[in-house]
């Protein structure tokens, strides 16, 4: 699986913001008050290109998921795909090889041409041909062919069994692009994007970095999906720095902020709202965001089984939770986050609450001298060098270990770093490109997974991650990705630390960030309104 900077850097069940989906309506239903005024959403995740074929990471993502359409897309708080541009999908053979979907009919892209199988097909294919080094191909993987059997039919041909298809083409990999504007080999530039979304891309303003700095999106009279729209204009800014989105927000240049501000600054506001003292409100909803602590498990010292089981033993993730995070983050035991299906508490299970004494005997057992000589490499936190800081602190606990922090604060040259082996362990966050318990095992830690720490158990790749990728019932796998996580837990490749918690800041004239803050990791910008006149 390819990852791109945005995707990795650090980025429940969503009970507290469950809401159903808005049912089928005008775009012209905005919201009284200010509803022809532009509703301003800032974010720090930044993005240099938004083409489907090429675009994988938060920053792309999150406008994509808006303007373009795909067969299937998750609606509020569910974690399976249902029916958008396809009228319905499904495997038509037993092993999960053959799936075929049928699309709606009177689909248009926002320039007015239609939308038919063909166009799917172009979609998959170019992604396919282009493979883009930092774009979504690797989702695709598993498609042997695809063909438009008819107008409206589209049938694909799996190489192996993938019943995660669906939630592959239920994001922005399985975007449908018009074969008339996208070339079959080549991205197309971001101010010429055309899709069948329940918006249109009106400008794209670039920053001097190249990626876009300013997004302005107006409503598709051409679209004819189930989202009401409760905007008349939608704009989206990148910002560089959490303090300077804190700062545009508090001067009014932008109307709400996604889970980009700084721990301490949203906990406060939260701090503030509660007392009266802030124009600002915070919606607090879960994350499918994780973080972790990883080993490079063919270094001499961070190899050894006995060292990552006692510094699993020693790790304090309600420390991290409350003192680093501001209780902005959830302690993590599980490779899955709860919220998605598979999860469960495989590393609580076995180490339980850090325990220095239980760390000096699996050690003891091992024969490993102590203190243990390690270095733990960082490149991006919300917490900066506190979250690296505090992990040393809680590994030191007992004196087990002597701990040296290091940043590498140039995020190609940390990529690289772990590709080559040169770290003992690191921390890195994962965002999940769909919310299913395959995309926090598979690319993690079948073969040494994206952060290439060297371990691998055939268990795990030739048997359980096969198994799972044949039930298309999801809930039937929830059994091996147990298994899996036991194995996980036992060997301790890498350590689940926490899963963000969802933080959205708006002003207080604004409405409907509670309904689309959930672990499907879709926000939905005709969701968002606006009441009086407001700042």
């Amino acid at each position: 699986m390819k990852t791109s900077a945005e995707r990795l850097a650090v980025l429940g069940c969503a009970g507290i913001v469950a809401v159903a989906v808005a049912g089928c309506g005008s775009v012209t239903d905005a919201v009284k008050g200010d509803g022809d005024k532009a509703i301003t959403l800032g974010t720090t995740a930044l993005t240099n290109a938004l083409d489907p074929a090429v675009a994988y990471d938060a920053g792309s993502w999150l406008l994509l998921r808006n303007t373009f359409q795909s067969l299937l897309s998750y609606p509020a708080a569910s974690s399976a795909p249902t029916p958008d541009a396809a009228q319905s999908c499904e495997f038509t053979a037993g092993d999960a090889t053959q799936y075929r979907c049928t699309l709606r009919t009177g689909l248009k892209f926002s320039n007015g041409h239609a939308l038919t199988s063909a166009d799917v097909v172009h979609s998959i294919q170019r992604t396919l041909k282009i493979n883009d080094q930092n774009g979504p191909a690797g989702l695709l993987s598993s498609i042997k062919t695809v063909e438009a059997v008819n107008d409206t039919e589209v049938l694909f041909h799996l190489a192996q069994p993938d019943a995660t298809l669906p939630a592959k083409l239920a994001g922005p990999a399985g975007a449908i692009v018009d074969q008339e504007v996208f070339p079959a080999d080549k991205a197309l530039p971001n101010d010429k994007l055309v899709g069948s979304g329940p918006y249109k891309i009106d400008s794209v303003e670039a920053s001097p970095k190249n990626g876009p700095a300013k997004v302005v999106l107006s409503p598709n009279d051409k679209y004819t999906g189930d989202a009401k729209l409760r905007n008349k204009k939608f704009v989206l800014r990148y910002f560089d720095k959490p303090t300077d989105l804190k700062a545009a927000l508090d001067n009014g240049e932008v109307d709400l902020a996604d889970n980009s501000l700084e721990p301490n600054t949203a906990a406060q506001i939260l701090s503030d709202q509660q007392g009266g003292k802030t124009d600002l409100r915070v919606v607090e909803g879960d994350s499918n965001d994780t973080r972790y602590l990883v080993f490079n498990t063919k270094d001499a010292t961070a190899g050894n089984v006995a060292v990552r089981q006692a510094a699993a033993q020693l790790v304090d993730r309600k420390s991290l939770a409350r003192d680093v995070f501001a209780r902005t983050v959830q302690p993590l035991y599980s490779m899955v986050p709860a919220g998605v299906s598979g999860h469960n508490t495989a590393f609580f299970d076995r180490y339980g609450d850090q325990d220095p004494a239980k760390a000096k005997a699996i050690l003891a057992a091992a024969k490993v001298s102590t203190p243990v000589k390690l270095t733990l490499t960082w490149s991006r936190s919300r917490a900066e060098a506190t979250e690296a800081e505090t992990l040393k602190k809680q590994l030191e606990n007992g004196g087990l270990f002597q701990v040296t922090v290091q940043q590498e604060p140039d995020w190609d040259a940390f990529k690289k770093g772990w590709n080559e082996g040169k770290y003992q362990m690191y921390t890195i966050g994962w965002f999940a490109d769909y919310p299913d318990p395959d995309n926090y095992v598979a690319p993690l830690i079948v073969e040494g997974g994206a952060y290439h720490h060297g371990w691998d158990d055939a268990r795990i790749s030739q048997k359980l991650v096969p198994d799972t990728l044949k039930q298309t019932d999801r809930a039937a796998a929830t059994g091996a990705y147990a298994q899996i996580q036991g194995i996980v837990a036992e060997n301790a490749p890498l350590i689940p630390l926490f899963q963000n918690k969802a933080f959205f800041t708006s002003r207080s004239n604004i409405t409907g960030v509670e309904s689309t803050v959930d672990t499907t990791g879709f926000f939905r910008f005709w969701e968002i309104g606006r009441v009086g006149k407001g700042k």
